[in-house]
């Protein structure tokens, strides 16, 4: 488990990271989400001591300072480029690995998982993202860490790769590790992770399941009649107390089942023609908790 306890950054005057606690379990994959210039990266390199700052982060009730092999303990992958740019992949890894005295043969095996056999031995300096994110995961994990810290680790990746990654992480937390990652896909977080840590200028904005955040948006019921039918049904329904909103030829209701919205329409005699239930998403929760939070204004060009 880490523990991350009072953790703060400041820029001058500016407030990257605000007093941030939080904990990420072991055998879960958890989420760090937060709009650009959130605070993501500066909290990561905070927890393992690259930034200096205020808070401590413990590792199973440990600083990192006071282990004997840091790398057996947190795998860490903050930079897709992080790395000689002559120096050959298999020879990068093999001095990541000294450290924690990693054998020859364990570099061959990662080289192998993570598909860089057939550049093993060129420089990566003139390596994609795509490849230099691989290069990165393998020295992250090459040390068998109880602990994955990946920042962003799908950019660059192609959808197989992504699928892959996903697959990995999920495995890796399920043998009792703790997977740590931020990312910007949203799509892709939401099958990834089991809990979220969401963060919004530099502050806490959630600390849960990944269920408990989709929670906080509710989930609606898509109708569609025809448009003879759609004022009486509307109102009928708004009668019941449901919130109604127009949407693209139809309506969106929110506070009334959709067996009921399907029995009042049936007593109108309004033909139905769409009554989808929706589920709310990850990317509805995450926008609504972070509105106005994002840096930029939203709603034209103008």
């Amino acid at each position: 488990m880490i523990e991350c306890t009072g953790l703060g950054k400041s820029y001058g005057t500016t407030r990257a990271v605000d007093n941030m606690s939080f904990i990420i379990p072991d055998g879960l994959v958890t989420g760090f989400l937060g709009p650009n210039g959130s605070g993501k990266s500066t909290s990561m390199r905070l927890m393992l001591g690259l930034d200096f700052g205020e808070g401590t982060t413990l590792f199973d009730g440990r600083k990192l300072a006071d282990l004997e092999s840091t790398t057996k303990i947190v795998g860490a992958h903050l930079d897709a480029k992080n790395f000689h740019p002559t120096r050959t992949a298999r020879d990068h890894l093999r001095m990541l690995g000294q450290e924690a005295q990693v054998s020859n043969a364990r570099v061959d095996e990662v080289i192998d998982l993570l598909g860089l056999a057939s550049v093993a031995n060129k420089a990566p300096g003139g390596f994609s993202l795509g490849m230099g994110q691989r290069l990165g995961l393998a020295g992250a994990i090459l040390a068998s860490p109880k602990t994955l810290l990946l920042d962003e680790p799908a950019n660059g990746l192609d959808p197989q790769s992504i699928h892959w990654l996903r697959d990995f992480l999920r495995d890796y937390a399920a043998e009792g590790n703790s997977v740590f990652v931020s990312s910007h896909l949203l799509s892709e977080m939401e099958l990834l992770a089991d809990h979220l840590v969401v963060i919004a200028k530099g502050r806490l904005m959630a600390d849960e399941s990944m269920d408990e955040f989709v929670a906080r948006s509710k989930a609606d019921v898509l109708v569609r009649t025809v448009p003879e039918f759609d004022a009486m049904l509307s109102a009928a329904l708004r009668e019941r107390g449901a919130e109604v909103l127009d949407e693209d030829g139809a309506f969106a209701v929110s506070g009334v089942e959709a067996a009921q919205i399907g029995m009042m329409a049936h007593e109108l005699g309004a033909p139905v023609l769409e009554l989808t239930v929706r589920q709310a998403s990850l990317e509805q929760a995450f926008l609504e908790i972070t509105e106005g939070q994002q840096g930029f204004r939203t709603g034209g060009s103008k």
